[in-house]
């Protein structure tokens, strides 16, 4: 309570209304796999987090392209999250977590500039920033020049170098404070500005082209060799730059020892290097050693969950892909076991492994039992992006694992109409065909199973064709019950994060209970909800009834919801008889 202690008039802020709470999101979604580059949690005490994808282009930036992997283990080379990626972008996602899966036999690619034996200390190299294939590409650096007067040197950059006298036998100097001393030796007497200006001065920069193994190219120019220079190279293509998207979306990062000098640096880079067309020193270093290694088992998906573990916005999860490797049901399990953790509020997107018959996938779904996870089959076959003119050796057509497909369904579905909506009877944008046809019988012996099968339906186009989750538990049979529940558990968990520590009374339980109840008296009038009234629809209790005095004195309040939810019409059924004309009605 505020205190009064002296004479006057106090105006005072306060509320007469209860604590709102704002629903959740429902459609953010992480994927977990490997990709062709992009950082990765190392172990299991590394904090790396995710970064929030919101296109496609975003992912290519980070992640690499959809060029298939080197996998030396003979799985799959199709790159089948990027593809994934791709497809749920299409479908209708907007907001996706990559979480890479990097095998323990992965390497990053590498060059050594200086030669093998010289001291960490005196070292120059370049390598790749993350492990895989994709590192195997090349760098070429550059001596760039531009003439220098007495005024442009009197306002040059600390940090600069500058060449000066006979192209053949050049002095280089570097500037130190508002000086230029001898780059050989800096603790040398300062030159005369005016002797450097009349010995034809060229100030001299570096300009870095990488492009690796994709073809992708990047370039930098006006770069330092000073470690005092606002633009020097072991800064902005170090291993540890000062900004996130140069640690995320360059390549190569190079490494220097800690007694290189800019003329030492300059002098390594441009050991035995030729004149180029356009009249410039340069080098060329190609990086080898780059390696995708085998297909990450479910040891290292484990470490890429447990990156999007406290990430409170991702409400779908998936491996696409995943089904396909040696370790699948590991993975799957892995991935039922991170969507079953305590207020994790999310739901598992599973595929079923390609080239699979029903009889086969019945098999496979007897080993699976869950109320937070949902099985889709069989696979989507789509336009092969990587397909090129005149290379018949590159299939047109490819097979994805439908979990893409399904999450950017699942997001498409929440805006479009709600998160209590089954995302089924619902269009595959992307599809040209499924893998397997699966018929009407074929879908009877799945259906009860918990199998959701995606199915051409004549004159009405590719969709998915079953709502359920893979549970023997009879209270939760669909998709949308699940994640309904998390929408609600999650927007009441986060909503009344206000009432811990507050005074356990009438007036704390009289407050959730208008919190809550205004909440799901929106989510009735929006239709989420079954009843013709308030009361059919939901209840919250809060009060004695709900806790005993052993509650109060331990602290606890609980807090009893009743909801009664919409369940898909998933058969629909029309009785119809004949008549005769005089019956009656």
């Amino acid at each position: 309570m505020p205190e009064y202690l002296a004479p006057g008039v106090y105006v005072e802020e306060t509320s007469f209304r209860a604590k709102s709470i704002e629903g959740v999101g429902t459609s953010t979604t992480a994927f977990v796999g490997p990709t062709r580059k992009g950082p990765y949690r190392v172990d299991t005490d590394d904090q790396e987090t995710p970064e929030l994808l919101t296109s496609f282009g975003d992912f290519l930036r980070i992640y690499g392209s959809y060029t298939d992997l080197s996998l030396s283990d003979g799985s799959p080379a199709t790159n089948y999250l990027a593809h994934a990626v791709l497809a749920f972008f299409n479908e209708g996602g907007s907001r996706l977590y990559v979480s890479r899966a990097v095998s323990a036999t992965a390497a990053a690619a590498g060059v050594q500039v200086t030669p093998a034996a010289t001291p960490p200390a005196g070292s120059v190299a370049f390598a790749a920033r993350f492990p895989g294939s994709v590192g195997n590409g090349l760098v070429v650096v550059q001596e760039t020049v531009s003439p220098g007067s007495l005024v442009t040197m009197i306002s040059a950059r600390p940090g600069t170098l500058l060449r000066s006298g006979p192209i053949a036998t050049p002095d280089h100097h570097v500037k130190v404070g508002t000086e230029w001393r001898p780059a050989a030796s800096p603790g040398d007497p300062a030159a005369d500005p005016a002797a450097l200006a009349a010995a034809t001065p060229r100030f001299v920069t570096l300009r870095v082209i990488s492009v690796d193994a994709d073809g992708e190219e990047m370039s930098w120019d006006e770069l330092g060799y000073d470690r005092s220079h606002p633009r020097w190279v072991g800064s902005l293509l170090g291993q540890e730059p000062g900004r996130r998207s140069d640690y995320l979306q360059n390549t190569f990062a190079i490494s220097i020892g800690g007694s290189v000098s800019a003329i030492s640096l300059h002098n390594a880079l441009f050991t035995g290097a030729v004149v180029n067309a356009e009249g410039l020193l340069e080098s060329r270093y190609a990086l080898t050693g780059g390696l995708d290694g085998a297909a990450p088992t479910s040891t290292e998906y484990a470490l890429a969950l447990g990156e999007i573990a406290s990430l409170e916005d991702v409400s779908i999860v998936a491996a696409p892909g995943a089904s396909a490797y040696a370790d699948a049901m590991a993975i799957a399990l892995a991935l039922i076991a991170h969507a079953a953790a305590r207020r994790a509020y999310r739901i598992a997107v599973l595929d079923t492994p390609p080239a699979q018959t029903p009889g086969q996938i019945r098999s496979l779904r007897g080993q699976m039992d869950s109320i937070r996870a949902a099985l889709y089959y069989p696979w989507v076959v789509v336009a092969n992006p990587n397909a090129r003119a005149g290379r018949d050796d590159i299939p047109r057509e490819i097979a994805l694992p439908p979990s893409g497909f399904v999450s950017g369904i699942y997001a498409r579905n929440d805006v479009e109409r709600g998160v209590y909506k089954a995302p089924a009877n619902e269009v595959v944008r992307s599809a040209l065909r499924f893998e397997i046809d699966v018929n009407f019988g074929q879908q009877e012996l799945l259906n009860p199973l918990g199998v959701n099968c995606l199915r051409l339906l004549s004159g009405r186009g590719y969709r998915v064709w079953g709502a359920r989750l893979i549970s023997s538990d009879p209270e939760w049979k669909y998709v949308s019950d699940r994640r309904y529940f998390n929408y609600l558990e999650a927007s009441i968990d986060r909503g009344t994060q206000w009432a811990v520590f507050e005074p356990n009374g009438e007036r704390l339980w009289a407050n959730v209970r208008q919190a809550i109840a205004d909440f799901l008296y929106n989510e009735w009038r929006s239709g989420a909800l079954l009843g013709s009234t308030v009361e059919e629809a939901f209840f919250v209790r809060c009060d004695r009834s709900t806790m005993t005095q052993n509650d109060l004195d331990n602290g606890r309040l609980i807090c009893l919801i009743g909801v009664a939810i919409i369940k898909p019409a998933e058969f629909v059924i029309f009785r119809i008889g004949q008549k005769t004309a005089d019956a009656r009605s």
